[in-house]
């Protein structure tokens, strides 16, 4: 039942990918860690993301070695296997080709915090990881190698694209997000003239705010 439930999750949030316009055709893929921590559901292999539902969604083992499912996995599911394997605090993976951060990427330079919004989420710049071809680990060495230490819940890949990290597929998912609508406004910015930095003090102060106070909060 918990793996039924983590395969319509997944399944769903793939069209939060596609409502965002953070993928195109075929590429970019969600992943979620099920409970127990030795498996996780990816997107399966080049189908178009209108076919996508929980039954074809792929399960695999933190190898990345099929276990269930009708389909190859992912073309990028080493890279979230390693993920996974080596940071057990995430529960979910999140990969895309959007735009604006991709463009950030193809230069291979960090987004810089000057927006309240990337102090709130990313608690500093979103930094770059390094070039690597996808089939193996060498992506999610990468990943891990960026942001093991790091606060930013997402990188970018060099001359490839955005992976973000999640406590859930969900939350992976909200940074994905988040990473292009920053570094599509930082972009603009720069088209005006060089934006402000944010004095690192208050970046600390901000992503404090957000990440403990904000929201709602059980009183219990």
């Amino acid at each position: 039942m918990m793996l039924e439930e983590l395969r319509e999750t997944v399944s769903r949030l793939h069209a939060e990918l596609v409502r965002y316009n953070l993928v195109a055709w075929t590429a970019g893929n969600v992943s979620g860690r099920a409970p127990g921590g030795e498996l996780f559901v990816i997107k399966p292999s080049g189908i178009s993301y209108d076919e996508l539902t929980p039954e074809a969604m792929v399960v695999c083992d933190l190898d990345g070695n099929l276990v269930e499912g009708d389909y190859a996995p992912s073309s990028d599911t080493a890279a979230h296997a390693y993920t996974y394997r080596n940071l057990p605090e995430v529960n979910g993976v999140v990969h895309t080709h959007s735009t604006y951060a991709s463009a950030w990427a193809a230069r291979g330079e960090p987004i810089p915090c000057v927006l309240t919004a990337m102090a709130d989420e990313f608690g500093g710049e979103i930094p770059v990881g390094p070039f690597a071809l996808i089939g193996n680990d060498d992506i999610g060495k990468g990943i891990v190698a960026t942001l093991s230490g790091h606060r930013s819940p997402a990188v970018l890949m060099q001359n490839h694209g955005v992976f973000s990290i999640g406590d859930s597929p969900k939350a992976a998912v909200k940074a994905a997000v988040m990473c292009e609508d920053v570094a599509r406004t930082v972009h603009v910015a720069r088209q005006l003239g060089e934006p402000l930095p944010i004095p690192q003090a208050d970046i600390d102060r901000l992503y404090d705010r957000y990440q403990n106070v904000y929201g709602q909060r059980s009183h219990l």
